[in-house]
């Protein structure tokens, strides 16, 4: 008996159907899995072959053309720049984004010039723009990395509020556990690695860190604690500029890059308050000064209004660890004079230690580390993060 099965093959046309049809799924997939892969502005300038990808970085400018980036006097919304650190300088380093009219209102640096220095999400192709590296036909932009919208308005980062920071397992790893001279060198080791900024960059960087959280306009002056507008700097009488917490003379770095352009320790300050510090050590006592209230001052040292005694001692201890000589810089270092002069030198130790030990990290301060590291160079000031760490060292 012959037995016929009852399968039938399928006609031509629908077999060709079933072809197609998996081959559109697989692209699509890849499509979407090219996507939802997070790149570095790095991976996107090496894959510029109009695939479709998700990228984050940091806006540093306004592409003009393929070698000039605009950093500030902004001249439209239609692109904007941007790299892996919130200081690139080096347009080969940057991603050209073409921003389209649904995100200009918000991603535009003409109507938000503000948004220079914050962390943003793209998708889009992976093509040249400016006949240089670049996003073009975004379908999504957001801030940070939220979900995208258009719309979405500017916020600062969340400022971890875990023990460390969150950073223990990651940036402090090799930290952990020591104390003393180790502890000192671990740490030394961990924060040196940084990116270093211009002396103009620092008057940008400044505007972020130092934003007065009552009025985005406004940046809070060191010793005075007043809201002043962030435009408002310069050498005039009452402008704002940058005053050195380590006084740039103990060690005669001066401003050029690296400790005389470090933000851990340079704060907005009044003109002419910060002239009446000058290079003084820290200590208490002293005279009144009028236009700071709070704050006191002699022939050798100065004393902080009480809000920002912490904040001081914190930057300075920053710079005491940052900088060991190590890298053509002084060996920087505290001590217990008030009369240091050009020695690379600050003091008074004793005092310092106190106002650390009574004015512990507020949101402030730790809202402004965490925006230099995310934001401007790349590292953390240990003592914010984790404030028994001066003890251990300094005892």
């Amino acid at each position: 008996m012959n037995i016929r099965s009852s399968a039938r093959p399928a006609p031509r046309g629908l077999a060709v159907a079933f072809a197609l049809a998996a081959v559109l799924v697989a692209s699509v997939a890849v499509t979407a899995a090219s996507a939802a892969t997070t790149l570095t502005v790095a991976q996107a300038l090496a894959a510029q072959d109009g695939r479709t990808a998700t990228v984050t970085g940091y806006v540093v400018g306004q592409p003009t053309g393929a070698t000039t980036v605009l950093r500030s006097g902004f001249t439209a919304d239609t692109a904007i720049a941007i790299a892996d650190t919130a200081a690139e300088t080096g347009p080969g380093r940057m991603l050209y984004v073409q921003v389209t009219a649904a995100y200009r209102s918000t991603f535009g640096l003409l109507t938000n010039p503000g948004l220079r220095g914050q962390r943003i999400t793209a998708t889009g192709a992976l093509t040249a723009y400016f006949s240089h590296g670049g996003l073009k036909n975004p379908t999504a932009m957001t801030l940070g990395g939220t979900a995208p919208s258009p719309s979405q308005s500017s916020t600062p980062a969340p400022t971890p509020t875990a023990p460390g920071g969150g950073y223990d397992t990651t940036y402090y790893a090799d930290a952990m556990g020591k104390s003393g001279t180790a502890l000192r060198g671990a740490l030394h080791s961990i924060i040196k690695v940084q990116t270093k900024l211009s002396y103009d960059q620092v008057w940008e960087a400044l505007r972020d860190t130092d934003q007065d959280p009552a009025n985005s306009n406004n940046v809070i002056l060191l010793n005075t604690g007043r809201s002043q507008s962030k435009t408002s700097n310069g050498g005039g009488v009452d402008d704002w500029n940058r005053e050195h917490v380590w006084a740039k003379s103990h060690g005669d770095f001066g401003t050029a890059t690296g400790p005389g352009t470090d933000v851990h320790h340079l704060r907005p300050e009044d003109v002419s308050v910060n002239s009446t510090r000058g290079n003084k050590d820290f200590d208490t006592g002293g005279s009144p000064v009028a236009e700071a209230p709070g704050c006191y001052t002699d022939a050798d040292s100065w004393e902080p209004r009480d809000a920002v005694k912490g904040d001081v001692a914190r930057m300075v201890m920053y710079m005491a660890v940052r900088y060991e000589g190590t890298d053509g810089w002084p060996d920087l270092e505290l001590n217990q004079s008030v009369n240091n002069g050009t020695a690379p030198y600050h003091g008074r130790l004793s005092v310092l230690l106190q106002w650390h030990r009574a004015d512990p990290p507020d949101a402030f301060e730790k809202r402004r580390n965490q925006r230099i590291h995310e934001r401007w160079q790349g590292n953390r000031n240990p003592f914010v993060d984790h404030p028994e760490w001066a003890s251990a060292i300094w005892g």
